[in-house]
This record gives structure tokens, sequence and C-alpha cells, in this order.
């Protein structure tokens, strides 16, 4: 059985509900390869005691970025970002360009606690035979451009 990745993100102020989720669920994320931007990696992984969890570099300073190159090279099989409604972000083209790579590759994204729930407890998560159909490319990359 192929191991699921998960992605987990989490702006400063939903940082405490990701980790409070997290925690709640660790015998679920359990054999579950798990990937964190920056500080939330770090909060994470001190708080499941899981140092095979892989941190990226902080949101802003690219690990958003990190994430969604993931995603676009099939690494990445669930999205979780507990995201700032109510905060404005500086590195917003970041996060609208991180659910962007997510939508076009069709990987689920959890942008709360109660979505997140409900994917991390699918048949989805422990089946091995469902595949997400990935998109297919190939009239858009076997495009004929003209240079002007």
């Amino acid at each position: 059985m192929a191991v699921k990745s998960v992605a987990l993100v989490a702006h400063d102020n939903k940082k405490q509900e990701l980790v409070d989720w997290a925690r709640a669920n660790r015998t679920r994320l359990a054999p579950l390869r798990l990937y964190a931007t920056g500080t939330t990696g770090r909060l994470l992984r001190d708080s499941l005691g899981r140092d095979d969890l892989t941190c990226l570099l902080s949101g802003p300073l690219g690990g958003d970025q990190q994430i969604g190159a993931k995603i676009a090279e099939g690494e990445i099989d669930l999205l979780v970002f507990f995201w700032d409604p109510l905060e404005p972000q500086p590195h917003d083209p970041d996060i609208k360009a991180l659910l962007r790579i997510a939508a076009l590759w069709n990987i689920p994204v959890a942008c709360n606690r109660a979505t997140a729930e409900f994917i991390l407890t699918s048949a989805y998560m422990t089946d091995d035979a469902h595949h997400p159909q990935k998109p297919d490319f190939s009239d858009y990359t076997g495009r004929n451009v003209t240079p002007t």
C-alpha cells in the first residue's frame, strides 16, 4: 500500500487550532507522510513527537511555493491549510498560488477543522485502490505557439 502524504499549513492565528486538530487525530495521521511549512512544522513535530515530519521553509519565505511544487510533482495527496479569513496576509499571492495549484492538480484541500475531519476520516484516505484522477494537460503542453 502506498503511503499517502499530507501537507499541513496554518496562518499564525490558526496554528494552535491545527496543532490541536493534529493531536486529536494523531492515530489517523500516524501512517501518513507529513510535510509542513516552517513554524507550523516545528510546532507539529514537537506536539506529535514526529521526527519524520518534513519541515519546509516558512510560508512567506517560500514554504507555500515548496508545497505547491510537491503537489505539481505528485508528492502530496491532501492539503490541510488552516488559513485566517479575518487577517490580511502579506504573502497573499503565494497563498492564492498554492490553492490554485492544488485545484489544478485535483488535490483535496481542507481550509478548516470540519473539512479536515471529513477528508481525513474518508475511506479514500485508507483505500489504496483510490487514485484521484489527474488532469490531462497534453493539449496545453503540446500546443503550437507562434512567437510574435
